[in-house]
C-alpha cells in the first residue's frame, strides 16, 4: 500500500546547481526503481538556518513528495543520510494529516452557520407579531 510522503532535505550553500540537480535525479530514480511514484519536486532556493548544522548558517532547501510504501521511504532515508552534500533531511507521512483535514472540512460543511440562524428564528417570529396585535385589538373595541 503506497502512502503520500513529504521527504524535505537541505543540501550544503556551495554545491553548483548541476550537483544538486543531480542528487534530486539520484533520489527519484530510486524512488521510480522502487515501485513509487513523485508527485512533485519543489527547489526552495537558498535560505538561511535557524541554527549552524555542520557548520553551514545556510542551505538549499528541497521539497519531494511521493507515493511509496515502508521500505522505499527507509531505503530512500538511508541515501539522503550517507550524501555528504545533505546536511540535514526530515520525512512526513502526510496521508494520515490529508484525511484529518479532509474529516474536519466534511464536519464544517455538515453545520449550519450561526449567522443564517438569527435571520431563521427572526423572520419566523416576525409574522407572529403582527398577528397577536390583531388578535388584541378586537378584544379592545
Amino acid at each position: 500500500m503506497d502512502r503520500f510522503y513529504e521527504v524535505m532535505f537541505i543540501v550544503r550553500p556551495d554545491l553548483a546547481e548541476e550537483e544538486v540537480d543531480k542528487i534530486i535525479a539520484s533520489l527519484e530514480q530510486t524512488v521510480t526503481n522502487g515501485g513509487g511514484t513523485i508527485r512533485s519536486t519543489e527547489k526552495m532556493g537558498r535560505r538561511k538556518l535557524a541554527y549552524l548544522v555542520r557548520k553551514f548558517s545556510e542551505g538549499n532547501y528541497i521539497l519531494l513528495t511521493v507515493d511509496a510504501d515502508g521500505p522505499l521511504v527507509a531505503e530512500l532515508e538511508r541515501r539522503l543520510r550517507v550524501t555528504e552534500q545533505v546536511i540535514k533531511f526530515i520525512t512526513v507521512r502526510m496521508d494520515e494529516e490529508e484525511k484529518r483535514l479532509n474529516k474536519i472540512k466534511a464536519i464544517r460543511a455538515s453545520r449550519t452557520k450561526v449567522s443564517d440562524q438569527p435571520a431563521a428564528v427572526e423572520a419566523a417570529e416576525a409574522p407572529a407579531a403582527p398577528a397577536a396585535q390583531e388578535e388584541s385589538a378586537p378584544a379592545s373595541a
